[in-house]
Order: C-alpha cells, then structure tokens, then sequence
C-alpha cells in the first residue's frame, strides 16, 4: 500500500521529471496488472496533469490492466470534450482492451466526433470488441504472439497471405480499418527487414491514427531496421504531433548512441508533445542500453 502512494506521488509531481514520471507510470501498471485497485486508481488519479502525453499514457495502461474497474476513469476521459484529442483516442482504444458490450453505446456515441483520431478509434474499438464476442474469434487460429500487449487489433492468422499481399491489405483505403490494422499486427508478429519495409509503406497512409500506430508497432519491435523511417517521420515538422511523438519514443525504445544524438535536436522542439516524447525516449533509450529488466521503479528506488 505505501508503496503505491509513493509512486502515484512521483505520478502526480507537476514538478517532478517527466521520465521518472514515466517509470512511476510503468511500475503502477505492473501493479495493476496484477489485480491491485489501489494501483489503478493511482493511475487514474493523474489525469488532472497538464502533460497531454502522460495522460494519454495513463489511458493506455489503465487498458492494459484489462480490469474493468478502471473502465469508469476512461469513459469519463473519453466523454469530456475538452479532453486533448490524444488521450480521448486512446481512452477509446483502452475501453476496447478491456471488452465488453457496456462499452459499445458510448463508443458508438463518438462515432462523428469531430476528431478524426477519436472518431476512428471508436470504430477500431467497436470492432475489437464485436469480434472479441463473436464466433470468429472462437475458431480462428491465431499465431501466439511474441508482444503481450493487447492490441487494438488481433493479427490475421498466420497461414493467410504473404509479406506483400498483407502489404497490400493493410494499405487498401476500401477495407475497412479493423481488417488493415489485422494485416499491420501480422506484419509486426513476422518482423523480418522485408516485413519493417512493408509497415513503413503505412507512413504514406491518409490518417494521422493509422500513422501513429505504424510508429508504434516499430517501438514494440525495437528493430533497429525501422531507424531511418521513424528518423524520416520525427524530422517532418508538418506531420501530426501524434504521430512524431509516437516516432520519439519507437527511436527509444532501439537504444543506439546515435539515435540518442538525433533524439536530443527535439527536446527543444516547439511542440510539447515532440519535446516531452524526446525527453521520454532519451530515458527508454537509457533503460534499453542498461540491461534492466523493466522499465519502471524498483520500489526502494521511489523518491517522494
């Protein structure tokens, strides 16, 4: 117990170093995760922070937990309008994680919302849960995959289609954005340098959303054959700030000097998503290289 006070106090510190942050952030999740309440509402308690990127982040592990007692939390994220764009969106993406149909009036309720990033994510995350629930999901056999995270999306089963062929798929603007980000997470589970080249062809796509989760997916992978791509995106002042913020943190998660020389040109960057994301990357690129086991705070290691 008094351990989850002292990270949810490093969680909710203003003041405090927003990598640090991050790993009081992490260490929560693990905990809650783990069926502890205590954890999650410590989470949810730090969306009263300014930091548009830390609460986007406290969606995404209150989703992961896959506890339904932090659904409550993101539908109030999702419901507030004047919540930043960003973390509306992946309140969405962690309500569908979590399942359930209670969740789908609300998330139908967003289906036109002016946002193309929450409206989209709404229509990813109804879907999710509808195939969660439907037969298909029962009989489709499904490559375990090497990533724990629960993904917006399951990936196509394994013996359908090639590297090309789920290029293809995943870039057809007339299927549907369930069915293409299946192929994505197909490619992702194959991970070879031609599959990396085939995501990064997703860089090219019309919506800021699926642009993001392309970057994403290269910081699950942290292959190092996604460096140039990602480099390409976070240097492009005209691309989204979602989709550059989510590009920072993928470079971390690599873990090379040189990316960490690239990396510090951005913590002055005149978006605060970009500079609060180099600064983030900058610490996971540290962690990489240090051979912990978790990117997170050793309790004893909490400084209130």
């Amino acid at each position: 117990m008094e351990t989850v006070l002292q990270l949810q106090t490093v969680l909710c510190d203003e003041s405090a170093n927003l990598a640090l942050r991050f790993r009081a952030l992490f260490s929560l999740k693990h905990l809650g995760v783990n069926g502890d309440l205590k954890a999650i509402d410590a989470i949810a308690a730090a969306f009263s922070s300014e930091s548009a990127l830390l609460k986007h982040e406290l969606a995404y592990c209150l989703g992961q937990t896959k506890n339904d007692y932090a659904i409550k939390p993101l539908r109030e994220r999702l419901d507030d309008l004047n919540e930043a764009a960003i973390c509306r969106h992946e309140s969405a993406e962690a309500l569908a994680a979590i399942g359930g149909a209670d969740s789908l009036p609300l998330l139908r309720k967003y289906l036109d919302d002016p946002e193309e990033a929450v409206r989209q994510t709404c229509e990813l995350s109804i879907a999710k849960i509808e195939y969660d629930l439907s037969e298909q999901a029962k009989n489709e056999d499904l490559q375990k995959s090497a990533f724990a995270s629960i993904d917006p999306a399951p990936p196509l089963p394994s013996k359908m289609k090639s590297i090309s062929e789920l290029q293809d798929t995943m870039n057809d603007q007339s299927l549907t954005l369930f069915y293409r980000y299946r192929a994505m997470f197909r490619l992702r589970d194959i991970g070879t340098p031609e599959a990396i080249d085939a995501l990064a062809s997703g860089f090219a796509d019309p919506s800021a959303l699926f642009r993001h989760e392309i970057a994403f997916i290269f910081g699950q992978m942290s292959d190092p054959h996604s460096k140039d791509a990602l480099l390409k995106v976070l240097a492009d002042t005209k691309e989204d700030g979602m989709v550059r913020h989510e590009a920072a943190e993928a470079l971390g998660s690599i873990g090379l000097p040189e990316i960490d020389e690239e990396l510090l040109k951005y913590i002055n960057d005149p978006e605060k998503l970009v500079r609060d994301s180099a600064i983030v990357a900058l610490d996971m690129s540290e962690f990489e290289k240090s051979g912990e086991l978790e990117y997170a705070l050793i309790p004893g290691d909490v400084r209130a």
